[in-house]
């Protein structure tokens, strides 16, 4: 087998000229593209969430205890801040997580824990991975995205349906294939629980990339004909994570800007659109909840 390996032409070339140089496969150390080849998907992890959070809290001496029942994802803060100010959230005690803090709160007699800035798609995946060993039952990403399809003026929100992978954390859960899906249930509670003093929602397909600098003008042409709305960074990554774990995952794309194209891009709205996207996420989570204690009462 020969692999393929990048090297420049020369100094007087750009950068983005590349040429393909044949080398035996022999010569790399392992497999070539580890991340298409891989096969072990179903293959459990030595390395387990559960015991790094044994030994975070036994370093940091914090006690064993619960997170609440819904924990969402907010890379962008603004949520944080916003519950904080306004829900009088508090710092939980008992999540142990070495990168982030988890801010919880209760409405209705529903307990709610938000992690702010965990940005990508490896980040908000090692994020999930410990909120579910530590008691998180429903997991809700609500993340800034740019617009690709213009349905509307910046901003409003998008229940993501499915989201291509153009990332890498996706293939160490699953296969190689286009797209990760959501849970079609989670979607259809979703899409029946949006309320329209929210603001409008679309659903759709977005674009999960690993790299937001490199939105060429080409790959935004392409994601637009292929008929996705937006594109974001996590998404892909929580849904291939949900559907290999068997969790009930939902990602919210929260369309913000215009991929800095225009004069005064990035206006999220009051509050930076926090107001609306807590709405529609314990709105969800309300739903999926009553769902869940249905579903139990009828067995």
């Amino acid at each position: 087998m020969i692999a393929m390996l990048l090297q420049p032409l020369d100094e007087a070339d750009e950068i983005s000229r590349m040429r393909a140089v044949p080398v035996p496969s022999s010569f790399l150390p392992s497999g070539f593209l580890p991340l298409i080849e891989r096969a072990d998907h179903r293959a459990p992890s030595v390395f387990r969430p559960e015991n790094m959070m044994r030994e975070a809290r036994r370093q940091k001496g914090l006690d064993a205890g619960p997170v609440p029942r819904v924990v969402l994802l907010d890379p962008d803060g603004d949520m944080v801040d916003y519950v904080r100010a306004h829900f009088g959230a508090v710092r939980s005690p008992y999540w142990a997580c070495y990168h982030t803090d988890m801010w919880t709160w209760e409405v209705e007699g529903l307990s709610f824990g938000i992690v702010g800035y965990a940005v990508g798609a490896s980040f908000s995946v090692l994020v999930a991975e410990q909120a579910f060993v530590c008691g998180c039952e429903l997991l809700i990403s609500v993340a800034s995205a740019g617009q690709i399809a213009e349905h509307a003026p910046p901003s409003y929100h998008i229940i993501i349906d499915r989201a291509l992978r153009d990332e890498g954390t996706s293939y160490h859960y699953l296969p190689p294939a286009p797209f990760a899906p959501a849970d079609p249930e989670v979607i259809t509670i979703a899409r029946a629980a949006c309320s329209e003093e929210a603001g409008p929602v679309l659903t759709g397909a977005t674009w999960t990339t690993d790299a937001p600098f490199r939105e060429t003008e080409a790959a935004i042409a392409r994601r637009k004909a292929e008929g996705l709305l937006a594109v974001e960074m996590e998404a892909a990554a929580l849904y291939a994570f949900a559907h290999a774990q068997a969790k009930p995952v939902l990602c919210l794309a929260h369309v913000t800007n215009q991929l800095g194209r225009v004069h005064g891009d990035f206006e999220k709205g009051d509050h930076n659109g926090a107001a609306r996207s807590i709405a529609l996420a314990a709105g969800f989570a309300t739903a999926w909840m009553a769902h869940c204690a249905e579903t139990v009462s009828l067995r």
